[in-house]
């Protein structure tokens, strides 16, 4: 018996528990790449563009930390500041900058594609997440849960599964990122950002 309960503890120890990727206070643990676009107020980390000379570029936002497999959860919301349109083009990064999950609309496609994988190395969406109109709140905060193992990308959206895609661009560790695309005037907010390590 002891030796048994010896043995899940050690398999216990070998999964880190859940710990915050985001203070709710600060951009500590986190490096901006590109337009200084990211701020964070009332526990918020806030992503917003302007017309500024940066708006062409977009800017991300990613951990000083690396990541192998892990599980993050956070929550989500956005908003158009767009005139002609209400694109607002988001994601969050898995271990580099080709493999993306999409939050909002995709500049080349046109469409919602909210929790659909983006690989840079095949230029688009490989597979289209199902079911999130359904799911998905607009203008309201949203739940998204995203699942790195190896090379599977498994996403949900407010509890319901959406998507899962085998990248070949994976990266065996890095850093995540989060994003404000260029060309469009948009705010995308951030909150609750927790992280299992697997």
């Amino acid at each position: 018996m002891k030796a048994l309960l010896l043995s899940l503890l050690a398999i216990s120890a070998l999964h880190a528990a859940p710990q915050p990727i985001f203070d709710g206070k600060s951009l500590d643990g986190w490096k901006i790449e590109n337009a200084p676009y990211w701020t964070v107020k009332d526990g918020v980390l806030i992503g917003e563009s302007d017309n500024s000379e940066y708006k062409k570029k977009g800017s991300n936002l990613w951990t000083t930390k690396e990541y192998k497999d892990f599980t993050v959860e956070l929550e989500f919301r956005y908003t158009s500041k767009n005139v002609t349109d209400e694109r607002v083009d988001s994601g969050v990064f898995v271990r580099n900058s080709s493999d993306q999950i999409q939050i909002g609309v995709s500049g080349s496609k046109k469409i919602d594609l909210t929790g659909s994988p983006y690989i840079g190395a095949k230029k688009g969406y490989p597979i289209q997440a199902e079911g999130v109109a359904e799911v998905l709140k607009a203008g309201d905060w949203n739940k998204m849960k995203i699942t790195a193992k190896g090379p599977v990308y498994t996403v949900e959206i407010n509890g319901k599964k959406v998507s899962e895609y085998t990248s070949e661009s994976a990266s065996e560790k890095g850093p995540i990122g989060l994003q404000v695309h260029g060309g469009t005037l948009m705010k995308v907010e951030f909150r609750n950002m927790i992280i299992e390590e697997l």
